[in-house]
């Protein structure tokens, strides 16, 4: 019986350079000419934004029409984390995460037809300005103003730059940080400058490369597989070889239910009840309470443009399942000694994680099967991702600060001096971006070092010894339990409360802006 060590020397033989491709100076280029165009795009669309007010900068002056609002839906929805996470989750388990997204078809439509249509109604900017609205009072606003901004910073900012950064590792071989860096500043810059129009423009031109750079992998991949007959036949027997496993193990084997989506009401990856109940009413909070997501929409010129661009935005979510998740598993099949890594040492020498090394699904990919110029191609959409989710979360923390905390601490300040500290805010959040990233550093440690202190509670081929409210509570079930209380609660107090004012419900649009 061979030893782990003994283990990782016969990988090291066969994958003496695990990361021996990577981009070459055509591939550099095409990144390179991605920076111009965008930065372009950026340019002109500040030039012919009206940032003189506060509706022209953080609304867009709502003249936007739905082609660019729902290309930015769907692009502020899909960041690297998308790309990373989905391939990573498909290497892992199959198409059963494809649920997230169309979830997301239905629940855009809710947004666009039943929410969107109450915001407009209220000529409101801000989610939390919303809420003030509708149940009056200052403390709520403010609350949910300042949890969303930490939520930003703290965990979308931090995803966004670490799947970011695993793209960069796996592929440049460049400094982390210092790419990090460069990316965050030229999108703090547009942000900062231009407001929510360059976003949105610049949004569009980053859906189209996304989508069509998606699309080319997707196709070369089933191509290099035999089609989706192929990846449907050799899926479930992609595992690394006995050589690199660990005896007496089941670890990372492929999921019986790989090619289900959603599964029995027990199952402890997708289940159904848990999914349904559980999981849509925290979507629903971000699909239509999000000021991400909404700000896009209210910068419309009409209601039926917001509309018309959540049905637009719905058309692309039918995507991410054949352009992201499937790649996945293909990346499993072709390289499961690698992807599918079994034996710690082994996995920590591919990818530097002893856990497992699915999440490198996507860039494995890449650099396996696309020629020297596609490489970059796909270069750059991973860096459109990251910008193109950066650029929202950038304007959208701007909008939040200066609308529902610093007017309350300056009552009467200017349009201008609104303007101003947005812009200031922005430059302060690509700080917030980097500090989030030393934050989830930090945070690794901490895991790690709990890790070893409850070593003995589960892992690959050890029994699980943490408590059962730990260990067989889903967390989907969990939330199912959270938002029964939470809307319980709600209705109880509402009943004791007053009825919103008619100006701010869908039948009067007399107050439109």
């Amino acid at each position: 019986m061979a030893t782990s060590e003994e283990r990782l020397a016969l990988f090291k033989a066969e994958y003496p350079h695990t990361d021996n491709v990577s981009l070459t100076g055509a591939d550099l280029g095409v990144v390179a000419g991605y920076f111009v165009i965008i930065i372009a795009i950026g340019v002109v669309a500040m030039c012919r934004s009206n940032r003189s007010t506060v509706g022209g900068f953080f609304l867009a002056g709502r003249s936007m029409f739905f082609l660019p609002i729902g290309a930015s839906l769907f692009v502020s929805n899909i960041g690297t984390e998308h790309f990373i996470g989905l391939s990573g989750s498909g290497a892992a388990q199959g198409i059963g995460v494809g649920a997230w997204e169309f979830n997301a078809i239905l629940l855009l439509q809710l947004l666009g037809w039943i929410f969107i249509p109450v915001y407009i109604a209220c000529g409101t900017y801000t989610m939390p300005e919303y809420l003030t609205k509708r149940f009056g009072g200052e403390r709520l606003r403010v609350y949910f103003a300042l949890l969303s901004l930490i939520l930003y910073i703290f965990t979308k900012c931090s995803g966004d730059l670490f799947t970011g950064a695993l793209f960069i590792q796996q592929s440049l071989k460049w400094d982390l940080y210092l790419c990090i860096f460069i990316l965050v500043t030229v999108t703090g810059i547009m942000t900062m400058t231009g407001g929510l129009t360059a976003v949105i423009y610049t949004d569009t031109m980053q859906a189209i490369l996304m989508v069509g750079g998606g699309l080319t992998l997707m196709a070369m991949s089933f191509s290099k597989i035999g089609g989706y007959d192929g990846l449907a036949r050799k899926y479930p027997n992609a595992t690394t070889k006995m050589t690199y496993r660990m005896p007496n193990t089941t670890c990372h084997e492929t999921d019986p239910n790989s090619f289900r989506m959603l599964r029995e009401a027990d199952d402890d990856y997708m289940p159904w009840l848990g999914f349904l109940f559980g999981q849509t009413p925290g979507s629903i909070w971000y699909w239509c309470a999000d000021q991400v997501i909404v700000q896009r929409l209210l910068a419309a010129k009409s209601l039926s443009h917001a509309q018309g661009a959540t049905l637009m935005a719905g058309f692309i979510k039918v995507l991410p399942l054949f352009m992201m998740v499937m790649p996945g598993m293909i990346s499993r099949v072709l390289y499961a000694d690698e992807v599918a890594c079994v034996d710690p040492q082994i996995c920590n020498y591919v990818c530097q994680s002893e856990a497992g090394c699915s999440s490198i699904a996507y860039p494995r990919l890449v650099l396996g099967i696309m020629p020297e110029g596609l490489r970059g191609l796909m270069m750059a959409v991973m860096i459109a991702a990251l910008m193109s989710d950066l650029d929202s979360i950038f304007n959208s923390a701007s909008t939040l600060f200066t609308v529902d905390v610093y007017t309350k601490i300056r009552k009467n300040c200017s349009q201008r001096e609104q303007m101003l500290v947005g812009r200031l805010f922005i430059l302060i959040m690509v700080g917030g971006a980097f500090w989030a990233l030393m934050l989830a550093f930090l945070t690794g440690v901490i895991r790690m070092i709990l890790a070893f202190v409850y070593y003995s509670s589960g892992g690959c081929g050890k029994d699980d010894n943490r408590p059962a409210i730990l260990k067989n509570f889903h967390y989907m079930y969990f939330s199912l339990f959270i938002t029964l209380l939470t809307g319980v609660t709600a209705i109880v107090i509402s009943y004791f409360t007053g009825r919103p004012h008619e100006k701010y419900t869908p039948g009067n649009h007399s107050d439109n802006p």
